[in-house]
């Protein structure tokens, strides 16, 4: 089995645990750090234009994947420093416990009647307008952030490690980046964030696939998952949110989408899960633990489609040396 495999295995549960313990550090992150020098070259090389937002996408969400190879090929003979580096990668780009525990600071605060502090604290987990909002929006608003972001913070990063290791893990986490940055649709963004957010979605599909699949077998009811995934998720305007928000929706046996506001604008989504309930403050608590859940059952599947590949690589080798040896 290549040594490789083994280290991705190791490094990314050591990572996902140091999330578990540590959650994201206060100060000094290092996507914060990227953010602002995305930020700096964004400044400079900004025009309305498609052509100068790909080149953008392409020097920022380029250069961290390249320095991130460049580290990983200076510890490739070290074994140790190898696993090393693959866990503070993976605990740099999955956001899980942060995630988590932003949703439930919410939750507590709607489940305790403090609605005026649920809407204070909503901005720290989406982009949404909060003053309009009552309790059971508020709570859809953060079931469908823990869904969506249970796929950009946590899967989707581990589907990118499995198949490319620490650039994988760096380059989901820099486009991913980039996306929330310049990737919506305000005048100022909608051609300069085009390339990004075409990127993310292109980067985002096969960890929406998984994480969608995965709330199928994790979630309270997977019949009803599968079956919101498969009736509603092509009614959301995202191709990546829609599946996981649907999946969600039905394993929680609630609805989703429906109007909502950003940015002042407001957006008149269809409905996902149209055979649950309306979400209530205590969807909150649920949606939490099913990302938890997800985020585990994503770190299995990639950590052990890594050593069944590994395996298969090797058997082949083997064989291919066992028929040559024969042969001469």
């Amino acid at each position: 089995m290549d040594r490789a495999d083994h280290v991705f295995a190791y490094g990314a549960t050591a990572g996902l645990l140091a999330d578990a313990l540590l959650a994201d550090p206060r100060r000094g992150h290092p996507v914060a750090l990227f953010g602002r020098a995305a930020s700096a070259v964004e400044r400079r090389l900004f025009h309305d234009h498609r052509g100068w937002g790909a080149l953008h996408t392409a020097l920022c969400a380029g250069g961290a994947t390249a320095v991130a190879a460049l580290a990983a090929r200076a510890v490739r003979p070290h074994p140790r420093a190898a696993v090393a580096l693959t866990a503070a990668t993976t605990w740099a780009v999955v956001g899980g416990t942060s995630l988590v525990r932003e949703a439930r600071l919410i939750g507590a605060a709607l489940e305790a009647g403090d609605v005026a502090g649920a809407r204070r604290l909503l901005p720290r987990l989406c982009g949404r307008d909060p003053e309009a909002l009552d309790a059971d929006a508020l709570a859809r608003a953060v079931v469908e952030s823990v869904a969506e972001n249970t796929s950009d913070a946590v899967v989707g990063a581990l589907v990118w490690g499995a198949v490319a290791g620490v650039p994988g893990l760096a380059g989901f986490r820099a486009v991913n980046t980039l996306d929330a940055m310049v990737g919506h649709k305000s005048p100022r963004l909608r051609r300069f964030g085009w390339a990004s957010a075409r990127l993310d979605d292109a980067v985002g599909y096969p960890g929406a696939r998984l994480t969608a699949a995965l709330a199928v077998l994790a979630g309270p009811d997977p019949r009803g998952a599968l079956r919101a995934w498969r009736a509603d998720a092509h009614r959301h305007p995202s191709p990546n949110a829609g599946p996981v928000e649907a999946a969600f929706a039905g394993a929680l046996g609630v609805r989703l989408g429906g109007t909502l506001a950003y940015g002042g604008r407001t957006e008149h989504r269809p409905v996902l899960g149209t055979a649950g309930r309306a979400v209530r403050p205590g969807d909150v608590e649920r949606a939490a633990r099913l990302s938890r859940r997800v985020g585990a059952l994503a770190l299995v599947a990639g950590a052990g489609a890594r050593l069944a590949a590994g395996a298969i690589r090797g058997r082949a080798r083997r064989a291919t040396t066992g028929q040559g040896g024969a042969g001469a």
